[in-house]
């Protein structure tokens, strides 16, 4: 297992630059390498053997049968969903043939691989938009200002730069954070529409499925009946017709055991609580923009907070020449640079604005 998936590890490490938050990052970090290594789980027949076993006790070889039922789906008779196990049926939703049954055809098994790496690409669009706007812009500012330790002369080159650069184009950087917050809306919004895909793709049960499970621990156990069981069954019908030799043609009714079920049931119980965990978030990361870019003393106290060492009475007057762009792109700064540097680049930028100002 350690070797499957030892190459997502650089999925999920750290940059050394920062140019999100940490919403942001739970899509395309963790949640991509959750869905890849959830797509490479289900294709490991090491880990769960043959996706599926049938067999009919009939002349069809079971490796012929095993082809078969897999590439043309088995089913499932729902009116046989809740009777009684044992007695009546051998496993819910596998019973004889009754003329006029309703069948629940399950194929989705063969498409869960494929259909994870594309939810895994389309978390992934966010953070491709966002580097692409974004242009490498703080990885050029901040130079070598996020070491601790560096060279005093090159450190003030680096610092005079750097206020040389928010001084002239003070005003300009709206686009940049408008472009930031369009991919947090992005990540919002692909969220809630992949519940709804996966809903679709399992016929309409994924919406319920986790409050199902939940609600499962509580049932008496005379009574409950596994949810899982009916989304995932493990053990399903397959008919397979063949010519006899008389010429007519036979139906041989299999079983079909599908111990990958065992795997997908238990991703999408995740996946469930997940999504809806990544919504929530994503849902309040969206209302703080909303109430950063309308008071602007909030986006002070945010600037302050993650300023540190700054002083305060620099950070007033920075703050007070700086739009809602700028205020993001500062921000930034805050994150990737040491917090001396940004201390000294605050006072820099204060002098150098007061001095303007001044000068007018």
């Amino acid at each position: 297992m350690y070797n499957v998936l030892s190459s997502l590890k650089g999925l999920i490490k750290l940059k050394s630059l920062s140019i999100d938050n940490h919403v942001f990052r739970l899509h395309y970090k963790v949640t991509v390498a959750l869905l890849i290594a959830f797509s490479i789980l289900v294709t490991s027949k090491q880990y769960i053997g043959d996706p599926i076993d049938c067999f009919s006790g009939g002349p069809v070889p079971a490796k012929v049968l095993d082809n078969f039922c897999w590439i043309h789906s088995t089913f499932s008779v729902r009116d046989a969903w809740h009777k009684r196990v044992g007695s009546e049926i051998p496993y819910p939703g596998v019973d004889k043939f009754n003329p006029g049954e309703e069948r629940v055809y399950h194929a989705y098994y063969q498409w869960v691989c494929f259909v994870l790496f594309f939810q895994a690409v389309l978390f992934y669009v966010p953070r491709y938009i966002w580097k692409a706007a974004e242009g490498s812009r703080i990885s050029s500012l901040v130079m070598d200002l996020s070491n601790p330790v560096n060279d005093e002369k090159k450190r003030c080159c680096s610092l005079d730069a750097l206020c040389r650069y928010l001084r002239e184009n003070r005003g300009f950087h709206r686009g940049y954070f408008t472009y930031y917050f369009l991919c947090e809306v992005l990540n919002f919004v692909n969220v809630i529409g992949q519940m709804y895909l996966v809903d679709n793709f399992l016929g309409g049960e994924f919406s319920t499925y986790g409050s199902k499970v939940f609600q499962f621990t509580e049932w008496y156990p005379s009574v409950r009946f596994d949810p899982m069981i009916q989304v995932f069954p493990r053990l399903t019908k397959c008919t397979f017709h063949l010519f006899g030799l008389s010429g007519d043609v036979q139906e041989i009714d299999a079983m079909c055991i599908l111990p990958i079920n065992i795997i997908n049931e238990k991703i999408y119980v995740f996946m469930w609580f997940w999504f809806l965990i990544l919504a929530i978030l994503s849902g309040l990361m969206l209302i703080y923009r909303a109430v950063i870019v309308l008071f602007r003393p909030v986006r002070f106290r945010v600037l302050a907070a993650h300023a540190g060492l700054a002083d305060a009475k620099d950070l007033h007057t920075v703050f007070a020449h700086c739009d809602v762009g700028d205020w993001f792109l500062l921000t930034l700064l805050s994150e990737n640079l040491d917090s001396v540097a940004y201390r000294l680049f605050v006072r820099q930028l204060r002098e150098q604005l007061e001095d303007k100002k001044a000068n007018v």
